[in-house]
């Protein structure tokens, strides 16, 4: 798995615009109403993130979890990244319609 170009990068944040690179990573925060929603989120995208086998960091703050995404046996985002940014991206508006 190869890192995004600067192009392909463009084009991805362009299809997530809730995302922007901090750190070298693809970041979003992610605001639910309390404590249970939050976690909820995360337990919902567990089952899809451990079959991708491609894993984030990630941390909740009682309705808020933080993600950061990078390929660290690239160095840096790949499509890896920007396809769990898009599953997550799902999940979440399905639990904050």
């Amino acid at each position: 798995m190869q890192q995004l170009t600067e192009a392909q990068l463009a084009e991805a944040l362009g299809r997530l615009p809730e995302w922007r690179m901090q750190n070298g990573k693809l970041h979003r925060e992610y605001r639910f109403p309390d404590f249970a929603h939050a976690f909820g989120f995360m337990a919902a995208c567990a089952p899809s993130i451990e079959a991708r086998n491609h894993h984030p960091e990630w941390w909740n703050a009682y309705g808020r979890v933080i993600v950061d995404l990078t390929t660290h046996d690239a160095g840096g985002v790949t499509a890896k990244d920007t396809g769990l940014a898009e599953l997550l991206e799902t999940m979440a508006r399905k639990l904050l319609a």
